[in-house]
Parts: C-alpha cells; sequence; structure tokens
C-alpha cells in the first residue's frame, strides 16, 4: 500500500490490488486528521472574476482550478487541503482525461493528490460552461494563542 502524507496531515492512500492512480491525478483513498475544521467548495467553473467564460476547454479548466484556489485562499486552504475533488465535464473523451490528469499532476506540482471522481455531464448551469471543480478540504486543527 502506498502512502503518502502531506503538509496538512491528509493521508493519501493507494491500496495494494487497486491500480496506481498517480499518472491520472488522484489518489484512492484519502484519511483525514482528528479535530479537522472541513471547507466545501462549491462548483466553480472557468469564469473570471466578471463572469466571462472562455471558449476552449482547456482555459476554463484552468480558470475552474484558479478559481479553486481563490476560495480555498479565502478559508485560509491551499490545494494541499484538498481530500476529495468532484469534477463535471461536458463532452468528456479521452483528450479532455488527459488535460485534466495533466493539468491537475502540475496544480499539485508533486504533493499528494486528492480523491477524485470525475462525471461526464449533458450540460452545466451556464450556456457554454465546460467544466465545474467542487472540492472538500481539511483543515488540521490549529492551536489557539491566548490573548
Amino acid at each position: 500500500m502506498q502512502q503518502q502524507t502531506n503538509a496538512s496531515q491528509l493521508t493519501m492512500l493507494n491500496p495494494a490490488g487497486l491500480y496506481d492512480p498517480a499518472p491520472n491525478g488522484y489518489s484512492h483513498v484519502v484519511l483525514t486528521p482528528g479535530q479537522s475544521s472541513w471547507v466545501f467548495v462549491s462548483g466553480q467553473g472557468g469564469e473570471d472574476a466578471n463572469g466571462v467564460l472562455a471558449a476552449e476547454f482547456e482555459l476554463q479548466l484552468r480558470q475552474s482550478l484558479a478559481n479553486l484556489v481563490t476560495a480555498l485562499t479565502a478559508a485560509e486552504a491551499g490545494l494541499q487541503d484538498v481530500a476529495r475533488l468532484t469534477i463535471l465535464v461536458v463532452g468528456h473523451n479521452e483528450q479532455r482525461l488527459r488535460l485534466i490528469s495533466q493539468t491537475i499532476n502540475e496544480a499539485w506540482a508533486g504533493r499528494p493528490t486528492p480523491a477524485c471522481t470525475l462525471i461526464p455531464v449533458p450540460r452545466l448551469a451556464l450556456d457554454g460552461m465546460l467544466i465545474e471543480i467542487d472540492a472538500v478540504a481539511s483543515l488540521a486543527a490549529r492551536e489557539v494563542m491566548p490573548a
């Protein structure tokens, strides 16, 4: 069983008997530490701060991840704290899967990757929206300094 731990004390497991998911940018199992605070991030699409969606899938994918980072930062979290991703994709195919896997691995920059489910869908909330990514992150209990 491959086990990796990252800076936020998440433990990623890839048990023997299951294929190696690392090239696809995820882990099979993620354990969170006791006394964690949970961060739930709504699905982030590929729209910029002005609500503009690029027409190209890759640009929406990269913007979705940038939006996810912005949302996590607001909760004082980062990609290293993400335990689970759900990725919704319109027009899913092998080319998009390869691009998603590559982009996730680049974003996590060699750190352990979260558990992840990719779901092909016929449509998302907005016309022209091609991808949406939501996340659950875990923040280890923080020591409170006395006032």
